[in-house]
């Protein structure tokens, strides 16, 4: 009796066994869900927005977009660091996930899952009102000094918008006052009604510039800019920050490596494609690709950067 009551438990974790890696392999058969932590319109929607069809057409599935928004994108990390590991869970991602951990604000981390794609890298470009009275750094400086912590940044407190004027802060000497927004479309809303003077931004406000309603007064690159050719780099102006924002897709820990497999095909192709690109240049960022084997390594050198930035700006509670 006890041999055939082994022999039956043996059987049954045999075919457990088959079970992972059948499903795996018919995989994907129902349409699957990217969680974007902030808000549609913000910068990240706008990037996975144009993506999810593309990756849709190589992997044979529906991709629905589910803004999961609140508490600096952590709302999100939860839902998708919680969701089953079988892949009918993106979770569209940035530096963030590194930020906010140090910043205390959360528990969940980029090590809670597992990597898939890096897409895009958008420089950051310190943005101004138009009803502030500089025209250019310097003035800024100036004024800063005179006044410190009086002029206001609006932010996400923890994040990537809060994070680079932090550095400059840091670089320059002054102090800022910080106004909490969650994610770029209500503080773009904040500067444009002049209830803030500055805040991060990037080259897709460049036609409100144009227009007088903003003004660009240092980009976070390694050179100006083409498409802004006036706007000088922060290294230009005597401070060593470069400071992209890199946005790339997660799953959640667990999920099977063939499941993960093809999403990392699957996002190749849809990255290469060249309405891919142009939808990115649209949005003032560039393509910056990496697959599964080499987003892993570089989450881990970013995390290691993360912690050190938070540190030596004061920032970090873990």
């Amino acid at each position: 009796m006890m041999a055939v009551l082994r022999s039956l438990v043996a059987m049954a974790a045999a075919l457990a066994a088959m079970a992972v890696p059948a499903a795996a392999q018919s995989y994907p058969e129902r349409p699957i869900k990217m969680i974007v932590p902030w808000a549609a319109g913000g910068d990240t929607d706008n990037i996975f927005r144009p993506f999810a069809p593309l990756l849709q057409k190589h992997i044979g599935q529906p991709i629905v977009i589910a803004n999961v928004t609140g508490a600096s994108g952590t709302v999100g990390a939860r839902e998708a660091k919680g969701s089953p590991p079988d892949g009918y869970t993106l979770y569209a991602v940035h530096d963030y996930i590194h930020l906010v951990h140090y910043a205390g604000v959360t528990d969940v981390k980029y090590s809670d899952f597992e990597p898939i794609c890096l897409l895009s890298a958008t420089p950051s470009v310190l943005t101004a009102s138009p009803k502030t009275p500089w025209k250019t750094w310097a003035e800024l400086a100036e004024d800063a000094k005179k006044r410190p912590g009086q002029i206001t940044v609006g932010a996400t407190l923890g994040s990537t918008s809060h994070i680079f004027p932090a550095l400059i802060e840091k670089a320059a000497g002054v102090k800022f006052k910080y106004v909490s927004y969650e994610g770029l479309a209500p503080r773009m809303n904040a500067i444009l009604g002049g209830h803030v003077d500055l805040t991060d931004s990037n080259l897709t406000q460049k036609g409100k510039v144009d227009a007088g309603q903003l003004k660009f007064l240092a980009i976070a690159a390694e050179k100006r800019d083409p498409e802004a050719p006036d706007v000088p780099t922060l290294k230009e102006l005597g401070m060593d920050i470069v400071y992209a924002v890199l946005r790339g897709l997660l799953v959640p820990k667990g999920t099977p490596a063939a499941v993960r497999a093809k999403l990392d095909e699957a996002c190749g192709k849809a990255a290469k494609e060249p309405e891919f690109a142009d939808a990115m240049k649209k949005q003032g960022t560039r393509v910056f690709y990496l697959n599964a084997a080499e987003y892993g390594p570089f989450l881990d050198k970013l995390d290691r950067e993360s912690k050190v930035i938070m540190t030596e700006l004061g920032l970090a509670k873990q």
